[in-house]
């Protein structure tokens, strides 16, 4: 693992909200917004940014845990800007807690969790799941 970051370090993400992220389920369309599960895939991309500079070419980051305060709605067409900043470096564990703005308006915050493991752990991992069921 390659320790290039440090507390207060930061990454931005921008993404423009799509029908693709809005509040829909099987049964249809709930509100033509950005979902809280789209508003938190792209949160933990934005904080997967770090881990993708800090993973060695062996290694793959996952993620261990994500925390979601949907604040405030963002309609289709919105720019939203994700910014990460990292909270702690813990041995190959990587916290950053996380704002997405519309503007100056908060839409959401929260945090997110990855350790950075070797990719022969993941193999040998999913490899177990696999035979086991």
């Amino acid at each position: 693992m390659i320790q290039k970051f440090k507390l207060g370090d930061k990454k931005q993400y921008l993404h423009v909200v799509t029908e693709a992220d809005t509040a829909a389920f099987k049964e249809g369309l709930v509100h033509p917004v950005y979902a809280t599960f789209a508003l938190g895939r792209d949160a933990e991309w934005c904080c997967r940014l770090f881990v993708l500079e800090m993973k060695e070419a062996d290694e793959e980051g996952v993620g261990t845990f994500l925390t979601i305060h949907h604040h405030a709605p963002a309609l289709l067409g919105a720019e939203v800007v994700f910014t990460a900043e990292i909270k702690s470096i813990n041995g190959n564990e990587v916290i950053c807690s996380y704002q997405a703005h519309q503007s100056n308006r908060l839409i959401a915050s929260g945090e997110q969790g990855q350790k950075i493991l070797k990719k022969e752990k993941f193999e040998r991992i999913f490899n177990q799941l696999t035979n086991n069921g």
